[in-house]
C-alpha cells in the first residue's frame, strides 16, 4: 500500500504516531509530526492513524489539509513545475508545498502545547 506525503500513520513496530514523507515501494520514509527525527519503516508495519490516535497526539481533524484551498493551488503549481521540466522552479514549487503545510497544519497545533 502507498501513502500520501503529510498523511499521519503508525509505525506498528514500536506504536509511534509519524508523518509520511516518502515512499517507496517496499518503504515508507516517516518524521515525526511538525518535523524532526526522520525514519523508514517497511510497508507492512505501516497503517493509517485512527482520528482517536491523531486526537491523543494533539492533532485535531483540522491538522489535515482537506479542503484547504491554497494547498490546492501550491500542489497545482507544484505540478505544473515538475511537467515544465525546469528542477529548479520545481524545487521551489515543493519548498512552497511544505512550508504552507507546516506553518498552516501543523505547527500552529504544536505550538499551543
Amino acid at each position: 500500500m502507498t501513502y500520501r506525503n503529510g498523511a499521519y500513520v503508525m509505525d506498528t513496530r514500536e506504536n509511534r504516531l509519524a508523518q509520511v514523507i516518502g515512499s517507496t515501494d517496499a518503504r515508507v520514509q516517516v518524521q515525526r509530526p511538525g518535523g524532526g527525527l526522520q525514519w523508514e519503516v517497511p510497508v507492512a508495519d505501516v497503517r493509517l492513524a485512527t482520528r482517536e490516535e491523531r486526537d491523543a497526539a494533539g492533532l485535531p481533524a483540522s491538522a489535515s489539509p482537506v479542503g484547504c484551498a491554497e494547498c490546492a493551488a501550491l500542489v497545482a503549481a507544484r505540478q505544473e513545475a515538475g511537467a515544465s521540466g525546469d528542477e529548479e522552479k520545481a524545487v521551489d514549487a515543493m519548498v512552497a508545498v511544505r512550508s504552507h503545510f507546516r506553518e498552516a497544519h501543523v505547527l500552529p497545533y504544536w505550538t499551543r502545547r
